[in-house]
């Protein structure tokens, strides 16, 4: 019995190793905005705004899924930029909530391209996301993520469920694509 679990527990985490630990990260070039996606660790929001200073975008979108009343926003989306920068709290709290503000915008904007900033574990589960609901064009980006076998542990069974979520969840598949907007 502790074999077959044993074998299970590594059966899972070599699966999971190019989907969580290494997903596949894009190469960068210009885009029409940099969309920082909500959460902690903070450093991903650091991440979008350095992108936008190095001349990859014009403008940043971040997601404040922390909430309306985080102070720790504030120097995101109360800061002075020379671009634009704006925040917004998904409905519903959830990566797709996220992915459904992104096309409401991108059909405003006529973004074709846009660059999603997030952390490491969920780069694979946003791109598969964002992808439902977007048909531009996506470039990934991750930012730093902790380290320790207690944060991976519980990355690989928080994003598991995540990808259970979003595989239920067909809302973007539907009416919400943005094809029609083009």
């Amino acid at each position: 019995m502790v074999i077959v679990a044993l074998v299970s527990v590594g059966v899972i985490a070599v699966a999971g190793f190019p989907v969580f630990v290494r997903p596949q990260i894009d190469p960068l070039r210009r885009a029409d905005v940099i969309v920082v996606l909500g959460g902690t660790p903070y450093e991903r929001f650091d991440r979008g705004i350095e992108l936008a200073q190095q001349g990859y975008a014009p403008e940043v979108l971040i997601s404040q899924s922390t909430g309306a009343d985080d102070p720790e926003m504030d120097r995101y989306c109360g800061g002075r930029f020379a671009f634009r920068v704006s925040c917004f709290v998904p409905d519903p709290w959830t990566t797709d909530g996220e992915a459904r503000e992104i096309v409401r915008r991108a059909k405003i904007y006529g973004w074709r391209h846009i660059i999603v900033v997030t952390f490491t574990p969920h780069v694979s589960r946003a791109r598969y996301i964002v992808e439902k609901c977007f048909d531009g064009e996506i470039t990934m980006v991750a930012s730093p993520s902790e380290s320790g076998l207690g944060f991976w542990a519980w990355m690989y069974v928080r994003q598991s469920g995540g990808y259970v979520r979003a595989f239920v969840n067909q809302h973007c598949e539907t009416a919400e694509k943005t094809a029609s907007a083009f």
